[in-house]
């Protein structure tokens, strides 16, 4: 049994003006910094979804040691493309207890916030986990979603919306976890966010 990270890249990045995910920040791309973040935090093996400029962020992915999933339909949000993750686990990873959920416009989640999400599942076969950063109170990502919810949750991934539906109607199931001190989880939406201090 492992924990499979998903780095939700497949964006277009409209307001960024380029696709997030090969946006080179801090000296390496997005894509790349998310997946290496979510190996150094304890994820076994990382899917990167990936959708616009699906070439390079392929590459990109690959290169920092995930496996890729495209999700051709990225234009319709991320609810779309965590379906797409999930359905790229069960194919490369039939074993996995759970995913662990990232965003990657978030390049200040660090390894620590990771581990922190990973450590609410106390039995490595625990696949009824339902887990996520909180800052200040307010959930945020990393979320980790045990494999007995995927099929629940299938039917809600729609839009934009991703899990957040599912965890808000799970709420008393959801364990938050404190990052606030371990992480910033501030978003890259406009280039200039990328003049804010590190």
């Amino acid at each position: 049994m492992s924990v499979v990270g998903i780095v939700l890249a497949a964006g277009g990045g409209t307001r960024m003006g380029m696709p997030k995910a090969i946006l080179t920040y801090r000296g390496e791309p997005l894509i790349s910094r998310a997946v290496r973040t979510a190996f150094a935090g304890g994820c076994e093996m990382v899917c990167a979804v990936v959708g616009a400029e699906v070439g390079q962020a392929m590459l990109h992915a690959e290169a920092a040691g995930a496996f890729a999933v495209v999700n051709a339909a990225w234009v319709d949000g991320m609810g779309v493309s965590l379906l797409a993750g999930l359905d790229g686990i069960e194919l490369v990873a039939p074993d996995a207890s759970a995913a662990l959920v990232m965003l990657v416009d978030q390049p200040d989640i660090t390894p620590a916030a990771v581990a922190a999400v990973l450590s609410a599942q106390s039995d490595p076969a625990d696949e009824t986990v339902l887990a996520a950063a909180s800052y200040e109170g307010a959930r945020g990502h990393p979320v980790l979603l045990g494999r007995a919810h995927w099929s629940a949750l299938r039917p809600t991934l729609h839009g934009d919306v991703g899990a957040r539906a599912y965890l808000q109607e799970h709420r008393d199931e959801l364990i938050l976890v404190p990052c606030e001190t371990l992480a910033d989880p501030r978003d890259l939406d406009r280039p200039e966010d990328l003049e804010l201090p590190g």
